[in-house]
């Protein structure tokens, strides 16, 4: 089982590697050392022998088990034998105490010696040298010596592998804690930073960008999240004061009004008006509760949007007869520009609720700014600007005040208001909900003001959809 802590499996990460490195390099070494040391056993046993032949073949027949005798004993003392088989076959030991009396494959050709490992029937396993019959007058002699490569070979590595773990803690130890480190700390400032993130106020701090490159990505993700948090509980905070605000008013108008109407202070033609404002103070309300709902709609995105065919000119006309009643109490005049003959097609595609609620929006903020009297243009037109798809642009022209200086590049901010000190009608949302309906689309928005006075909102629609339908 894998541990929990990321520490732990970096330091099993690293302790299995260098168990699969040491078994790797342990059994090449061993069988290295295993083989250098039966042929270091072979060439002592060769080179006694060689010298002993030697002596052999200076003597008579009758003196060799004699002359033998030294190296034989030393060879049975070490659990070794000598054998020898004379021209009839016979084999005879002269030394030791082997378990079988078998003869190994001599030398061939003309080759003097031959040497290798061979095993008894006990399962004991010798090196041995074998002299050719040739230089000892028809006898075959054979000196073994047990084969002790495997147990020295077992030394050697053991005492080399004890240098190499020793090594090993020595050097990977610190470089699986320096790694360790590298990734758990930036880690646990993440965690930290993300415990203390719903209960923080106001701008966070930023985690500093340490580590790899993945978890420094990690972080500046989470780094661009908590921030973009923090914004979104700013505007939150900011939405419920500009909401107390802005409902207060229709509400004390309701509930004063209502109250007036119950105990008798107002009757006839009063009682009439004042049913009449509770009746717009409703509507207002019922205006910033729609507001609202297109807030969250968009919060899921341009999927929630529905294109189909729609005219731009169609859509200008209704938007301006919902407006009719409304401009005759104003005393504005709302006038839809007409296409001249030849311009081209207004057809586009778009969500036709929510260029309804681009329109509405849009007339709105001009009524604002002309309680008594003025006029407002509705114009659609092909419009192509540079880096964006072909589209249609509907705007609202008022001949009011216009944007203070230094206002229109904000006008689209949530809540924002170019007068601060107007209490007005609405929320402070109508501008922004226009910029991003038109966003949605793959459009934009800006707002400018034009001379001798009033202002332009535009809204640039594309006329190919750029958004999939919702799913049914």
């Amino acid at each position: 089982m894998l541990p929990k802590g990321l520490t732990g499996r970096i330091v099993l990460a690293f302790a299995g590697l260098a168990t699969a490195m040491l078994v790797a390099v342990g059994i090449s070494t061993f069988v290295v050392l295993r083989d250098l040391h039966e042929n270091s056993i072979q060439d002592s046993l060769s080179r006694q022998v060689a010298a002993l032949v030697v002596t052999m073949s200076r003597e008579p027949a009758t003196q060799w088990d004699a002359t033998i005798g030294d190296l034989g004993a030393s060879l049975a003392d070490d659990g070794g034998f000598v054998l020898v088989q004379n021209a009839a076959g016979a084999i005879r030991v002269i030394s030791g105490y082997p378990s079988s009396l078998q003869m190994p494959p001599g030398p061939t050709g003309t080759v003097r010696t031959a040497s290798g490992t061979t095993r008894t029937s006990d399962g004991k396993l010798f090196v041995y040298v074998e002299y050719s019959k040739d230089a000892t007058r028809a006898r075959t002699f054979v000196f073994a010596v047990p084969d002790r490569s495997v147990p020295q070979a077992f030394g050697d590595l053991a005492r080399a592998l004890l240098i190499v773990v020793g090594v090993l803690l020595l050097v990977g130890a610190p470089i699986a804690w320096l790694l360790s480190r590298s990734l758990t700390g930036p880690m646990r400032r993440l965690a930290r930073a993300a415990a203390e993130l719903p209960n923080r106020s106001g701008e966070p701090k930023p985690v500093p960008i340490e580590g790899p490159s993945e978890v420094r990505a990690l972080t500046e993700r989470f780094n661009a999240m908590a921030l973009e948090l923090a914004s979104t509980r700013a505007e939150e905070t900011e939405l419920l004061a500009n909401l107390r605000h802005d409902l207060r008013t229709p509400l004390t108008s309701i509930a004063g009004y209502a109250e007036a109407i119950v105990d008798g202070t107002a009757s006839g033609d009063r009682a009439t008006a004042a049913a009449r404002t509770i009746s717009e103070e409703a509507e207002r309300l019922e205006r910033m509760v729609g507001e609202l709902g297109v807030v969250e709609r968009l919060r899921q995105g341009p999927a929630a949007l529905h294109p189909e065919a729609l005219d731009a000119r169609v859509l200008l006309a209704g938007a301006a007869a919902r407006f009719d009643v409304r401009a005759a109490g104003q005393g504005v005049v709302i006038e839809a520009v007409e296409p001249a003959p030849g311009d081209p097609m207004l057809d586009f595609t778009g969500d036709r609720l929510a260029v309804e609620r681009i329109l509405q929006n849009l007339l709105e903020n001009a009524f604002s700014v002309l309680p008594h009297g003025g006029r407002i243009w509705l114009r659609a037109a092909q419009l192509q600007m540079p880096g964006r798809s072909a589209g249609i642009s509907l705007s609202v022209t008022d001949d009011g005040p216009g944007f203070p200086p230094g206002t229109s590049e904000r006008a689209f901010e949530r809540f924002f208001r170019a007068d601060p000190s107007r209490a007005g009608s609405g929320s402070g949302l109508g501008l922004s909900i226009v910029r991003e309906l038109a966003r949605a689309h793959g459009g934009e928005a800006w707002v400018e003001n034009v001379a001798p006075r009033g202002a332009r909102a535009t809204v640039l629609l594309p006329i190919a959809p750029v958004v999939p339908p919702a799913q049914s």
